[in-house]
């Protein structure tokens, strides 16, 4: 932290090393915040982070309870509050039929996408209310909203993180915190540039649009549900769909 970030806002994301969560920290850092990025990969954790202005980065295991909690502490000692929380760190999951689908692999992704949000609000919520602000972000998915075949539990846990964002907002809704959650079709990252084309097609395909969703359309949002703007609204879920949504 440098003396010219000294009272800056401080902003959380997790999964911050890559795809929307890089795209987020940037954004919060050319803003002038004071942001700390959590994430499992170390050495893309490095990279990412290497002249990027963070305050802040530290190797996180969303799933651990013990690691999140450590974490929360260190930013809060360090810092003396968290305004900001995104929660970015996901995983696709596997892709077969139900009847195919292994539990290992089912539990695996539960355990990042809802647990793991679970468990950065549970620990960064109590931080926020010390101050009585904040602004939480949760990434679900259209998968959430309408659910992928062959994909039961990405489309599950996307659909618990809604539900959890409801439940959070009306349970939080007499404080200065606010949570909501947005949920994206198909976006334009490194991931979905690696995927076989019959997939990327059928991602395509879903898209009235005709195209992926764009990073910085995604920020955008974000940018929007975490500032102090955004006091009016809690518990909710925007869909980022490309039209998607409105069939």
């Amino acid at each position: 932290m440098t003396d010219g970030q000294e009272g800056a806002p401080v902003a959380v994301v997790t999964g911050g090393a890559s795809g929307i969560g890089l795209g987020v920290a940037q954004h919060f850092a050319s803003e002038g915040m004071r942001v700390v990025v959590w994430d499992w990969n170390d050495a893309t954790l490095a990279e990412a982070s290497a002249g990027a202005g963070f305050a802040l980065t530290r190797q996180v295991d969303v799933t651990d309870e013990a690691s999140v909690k450590a974490a929360t502490d260190e930013v809060a000692e360090r810092f003396g509050r968290i305004d900001i929380l995104v929660n970015s760190a996901g995983i696709a999951g596997s892709q077969a039929p139900i009847t195919d689908y292994a539990l290992a692999d089912w539990e695996r992704c539960l355990s990042v996408n809802l647990t793991g949000t679970f468990l950065c609000c549970k620990h960064v919520v109590a931080v926020m209310e010390r101050n009585d602000y904040g602004r939480i972000v949760n990434l679900s998915s259209m998968s959430g909203r309408q659910g992928t075949p062959r994909s039961p539990a990405y489309s599950a846990a996307k659909a618990g993180v809604i539900g959890l964002t409801n439940a959070l907002g009306r349970e939080l809704v007499q404080t200065n915190i606010r949570i909501n959650c947005i949920a994206p079709s198909a976006i334009e990252t490194e991931f979905m540039r690696s995927v076989p084309k019959a997939r990327f097609d059928a991602a395509i395909a879903l898209i009235p649009l005709g195209r992926l969703g764009r990073v910085e359309e995604v920020v955008a949002m974000i940018a929007f549900l975490a500032s102090e703007g955004c006091s009016f609204t809690t518990g909710a879920v925007f869909d980022l769909s490309g039209g998607r949504a409105a069939i």
